[in-house]
């Protein structure tokens, strides 16, 4: 089992999201974000893009405003979740090399599941997952353990034949405290490069991924059978 963030691993979606958040932010009178400022903010939720966005211009809101503006961000981000967003260059081959040599995939993001979902769907890439797991799925998020551990078993995977794949921090920190290997690529979404969170390997391609899986499957099947 393989098991993918989505924003930043997966997916560009930065300038959808960014586009989204603007949205928000210019409908309150606020400064918007550069696109390689928003690239720094995802990751975290909806709640937290729209806190960091806020933090940018150093304006203060009530949690009730933050989840007011949670709704239209929601909102515009759902009529408008696929108009740029695009696959990174080599996941789909990637995928099918993998899937030829027996391995199963998952999603676990921190993005909501019915956005993911949707995203997934409108990419034609649904089909390739045998779970999408997102921060409400189970009521907690990235990094706590808890949701890549019902994610895979939600797929029928075990946990101990399990990699994750991600961009950042939350991904490093759910695979560690579930006690699994984990891959960090390189053009995701992160303020910390993901070489100093010290993932197991890092690639910086999705054609890497296939070969750098194959790696750390040996010493996995070593302790597993």
């Amino acid at each position: 089992m393989v098991v993918f963030d989505l924003d930043g691993t997966l997916v560009d979606t930065a300038p959808d999201l960014a586009a989204a958040l603007n949205f928000v932010l210019d409908r309150e009178g606020l400064r918007t974000v550069s696109l390689p400022t928003a690239r720094s903010m995802i990751g975290a939720g909806v709640r937290r893009m729209i806190e960091r966005g806020l933090e940018h211009d150093d304006h203060p809101a009530t949690p009730d405003d933050i989840t007011r503006m949670m709704g239209d961000f929601i909102d515009y981000y759902t009529a408008h979740i696929a108009d740029a967003s695009r696959p990174f260059e080599g996941l789909v081959e990637a995928l099918d090399e993998l899937a030829a040599r027996g391995y199963r995939f998952a999603v676990c993001t921190n993005k909501l599941e019915s956005l993911a979902k949707l995203l997934l769907d409108q990419l034609g890439l649904s089909s390739r997952f045998s779970a999408i797991c997102g921060g409400d799925t189970f009521g907690v998020s990235k990094p706590d353990p808890a949701i890549l551990q019902q994610t895979v078993a939600r797929a029928g995977g075990s946990l101990r034949a399990t990699i994750m794949v991600g961009d950042a921090g939350p991904d490093v920190g759910v695979a560690r405290r579930a006690g699994i290997p984990v891959i960090g690529v390189t053009f995701g979404y992160t303020e910390t490069p993901i070489a100093e969170l010290k993932p197991d390997r890092v690639i910086s391609h999705m054609r890497e991924l296939p070969d750098s899986i194959a790696a750390l499957q040996t010493p996995m099947l070593n302790v597993t059978g």
